[in-house]
């Protein structure tokens, strides 16, 4: 049977485009299906972090996402009177402490995010089609059909793969029948673009209040409502509904006009049970949902994205070693777990009372230990994160992600990224006649030496993921164990 498209990504956020850009670069055809007519202007999300950073620069992107990072640092620092991160609006995590303080994300609006990524999926060669919304999904051995409406009717579409990016109401995910357990919401978030027109003077200082949390400035209010989950979170956000959130929360009344966007999320949490049911797959918020507390849900996603692109595209093109497109669930659900679980505890520390007061200031004094500080810092940025390769390695840093290694050949000076553009794994080594026979499929870099301490040589997935790494005395046997599981010869 001809097929539409290799694979059909559903779902035109950072997500899905991202993920249709790193099929296409690794050999695969994908089709993009979005249903609304243009891009969200909805700023939903203010950064990535610095894996999904780095994902992005390795791809050619590092400088335009430097360019928006820049301003939107400043804005950051004014909004919050500190350049730190936090955990559960405890502004401490000190970035000098980390141990990789130079490995930061970037801050950008989600709009601008996806214009600078729409634009780079088309310059590969993705098709993006809006407007069509799917209906319907069937699946058989082979093949994934789509029905979809569209400007012109109702048709349907078939590919090899369907992937689910179409957000935490995902309707592949509900098509498809995955189970999508987890926890219900304790807390609804609500921000608007606003002015207090009336009561303004007899609000209390911004911060936590006995019912809550309340946040206003110029132009601004935001309420984090313990007492009230909307019944439709669909509904737009009315001035009503935010003046009567701000009752809860404060005890006072106000009257309030809203001038501009609107954003309404809860901290309800859900986790798939699996990120695959035969041929279709699930990515980002379809994957999982969580609050957006620390601002880790783009990351996690784009991750999800980097990670499965590669290995889906081996399964298309007919050459992935045994297991390879099974690893992403194993991989990326013990993350999206983590993630999940973090933003509880943040959930938890947020909520009104005494009890939850005095948790926050022992919390608080916690966070000025270095070890406390450093370990909240790589969890909140997912540089703690490591997978479990199916082979053993004595190097603590396989299973991790690499960031933008310098290193000499000859005698250049280079970068990693450099290196990364076309979508290949790297292998970096003073000898790599060991890896000849993948050379094609992976790229390899002679090097007189890498500026990382402990680390000589190193082969690195399309996903940043470290899948091998030597020291003075490399294991050419641990070497030759990586390339074949993930890169069949």
């Amino acid at each position: 049977m001809t097929h539409d498209a290799d694979v059909i990504v559903v779902g035109a956020g950072p997500v899905g485009l991202l993920l249709a850009a790193e099929l296409r670069l690794a050999g695969a055809v994908p089709l993009v299906l979005e249903r609304l007519a243009a891009p969200s202007p909805q700023r939903k999300a203010r950064g990535v972090g610095p894996l999904a950073a780095e994902a992005l620069a390795r791809r050619g992107l590092g400088e335009r996402l430097a360019a928006h990072g820049a301003a939107g640092t400043a804005d950051k620092a004014r909004d919050h009177g500190s350049e730190k991160g936090h955990f559960s609006a405890i502004f401490k995590i000190d970035p000098a402490l980390q141990d990789e303080p130079d490995r930061r994300g970037v801050w950008i609006w989600q709009p601008e995010l996806e214009v600078l990524l729409a634009e780079y999926a088309t310059g590969l060669g993705v098709e993006i089609r809006r407007e069509h919304t799917v209906t319907g999904l069937a699946q058989d051995d082979g093949t994934v059909t789509l029905t979809v409406v569209g400007p012109h009717g109702e048709h349907r579409l078939s590919a090899g793969h369907v992937v689910g990016c179409d957000g935490g109401r995902s309707t592949v995910r509900r098509l498809t029948g995955f189970a999508f357990p987890g926890t219900a919401p304790t807390m609804t978030t609500r921000r608007a673009e606003a002015e207090i027109l009336e009561g303004a003077d007899r609000l209390p200082p911004a911060g936590r209040q006995p019912r809550g949390i309340l946040h206003y400035g110029p132009g601004m209010l935001a309420t984090f409502d313990y007492g009230d989950t909307p019944e439709d979170r669909e509904a737009p956000l009315t001035a009503e509904e935010l003046q009567n959130s701000v009752r809860r929360v404060t005890g006072v009344d106000v009257t309030v006009a809203i001038t501009g966007e609107t954003l309404r999320v809860t901290d309800h949490a859900r986790q798939a049970a699996t990120y695959r049911r035969g041929r279709v797959l699930l990515a980002g918020d379809a994957a999982h949902v969580h609050s957006p507390m620390g601002g880790q849900g783009l990351n996690l996603g784009l991750m999800d994205a980097a990670n499965l692109g590669w290995k889906l595209a081996a399964d298309v093109r007919g050459d992935a070693p045994p297991g390879l497109l099974d690893s992403y669930t194993g991989e990326r659900h013990p993350v999206g777990a983590r993630v999940l679980h973090n933003t509880r505890a943040q959930s938890a520390l947020l909520a009104p009372g005494p009890h939850t007061d005095a948790l926050r200031d022992v919390f608080s004094d916690l966070m000025d230990l270095p070890e406390v500080n450093r370990r909240l810092g790589d969890m909140m940025s997912g540089l703690a994160d490591a997978y479990d390769f199916p082979y053993p390695s004595t190097h603590p840093l396989v299973g991790r992600h690499c960031p933008d290694l310098t290193f000499k050949a000859g005698t250049r000076e280079e970068h990693l990224s450099r290196y990364t553009r076309g979508g290949l794994p790297v292998l970096l080594a003073p000898d790599v006649r060991p890896a000849e026979p993948w050379r094609g499929r992976v790229e390899l870099v002679q090097v007189e030496s890498i500026a990382y301490d402990g680390l000589d040589a190193v082969l690195v997935r399309p996903d940043g993921a470290i899948a091998w790494a030597g020291g003075a005395e490399p294991d050419v046997e641990g070497l030759e164990t990586a390339l074949r599981t993930w890169f069949s010869r």
